[in-house]
């Protein structure tokens, strides 16, 4: 099975880099499942009805958030009706949404899918390796295939629930710095890691933000609000090979296209 994960999608440009990559590479390279982490494709922070709609119809098949989870307020309604997005696993589990869920097309083998924000540097949420045992024991009686979306802030954190979870999951990916790493890697019982998976959005800017914005932020350490770079953009993601046995990664790859 061939799944493509794409880094953190950021705004519009964001999602012009999934149009022109995703329908495209899905064909060509015959990939069977896309999931996104979308937690700023919605003017930079957060995620609304129609933007969730505009990125299915691209042909992404589920969307992973993270810490900007709320920004937006109509949210509440969307994670409650909408089953093929996540929040963090780890928020309470009595806001709206979910933290897991099974993605699956006819004719394909189904994928468990789970959301986990950090707290190094991060919201002060549940244990994200107490809480990836229970949703990994839960999504276990539907799939072998799962892939964890590590919302976080630490490099440690991140490669610390990875060998936590080597064997037990097909694999983890880092997200939320939009700086793609180059230490993609298989542990020793089959687990696919990277640190982190990147962005897809502005490239000429500072993680996504216009660059005299934060450049005067960093100088002055005044608020600021912030507005979306323009010029080029990025589309990060990985590409994951997985055996649908044994639910292992056979095979993980960076995509680093400029547009």
């Amino acid at each position: 099975m061939k799944v493509l994960f794409i880094g953190d999608i950021v705004g519009n440009p964001g999602r012009k880099a999934v149009k022109s990559v995703v329908p495209e590479m899905k064909k060509s390279l015959s990939i069977d499942y896309c999931i996104a982490n979308c937690e700023n494709s919605a003017g930079g922070s957060g995620i609304t009805y129609a933007v969730a709609q505009e990125l299915f119809d691209l042909g992404i098949d589920g969307i992973t958030l993270g810490n900007h989870t709320w920004s937006k307020k109509e949210v509440t309604n969307l994670l409650d009706t909408e089953a093929r997005i996540v929040r963090p696993a780890n928020y309470p589990q009595d806001l709206p949404g979910k933290g897991s869920a099974i993605i699956s097309h006819e004719g394909k083998n189904p994928i468990g899918l789970l959301n986990i924000l950090g707290r190094v540097y991060m919201d002060g949420v549940e244990c994200p390796f107490r809480t990836a045992d229970r949703e990994v024991q839960y999504l276990k009686n539907y799939t072998k295939i799962i892939l964890i979306d590590m919302h976080a802030e630490a490099t440690s954190e991140k490669n610390a629930l990875a060998w936590y979870l080597d064997g037990r999951v097909s694999c983890v990916l880092g997200t939320h710095t939009h700086v793609q790493t180059a230490d993609e890697r298989i542990l020793p019982c089959g687990t696919g890691y990277i640190t982190d998976v990147g962005m897809t959005g502005p490239y000429e800017g500072v993680l996504g933000v216009d660059r005299e914005i934060i450049i005067n932020k960093f100088l002055n350490f005044m608020p600021v609000k912030f507005e979306l770079a323009k010029g080029k953009t990025q589309f990060n993601a990985v590409l994951l090979e997985i055996d649908e046995g044994t639910g292992k990664t056979c095979k993980i790859e960076r995509i680093n296209h400029l547009i």
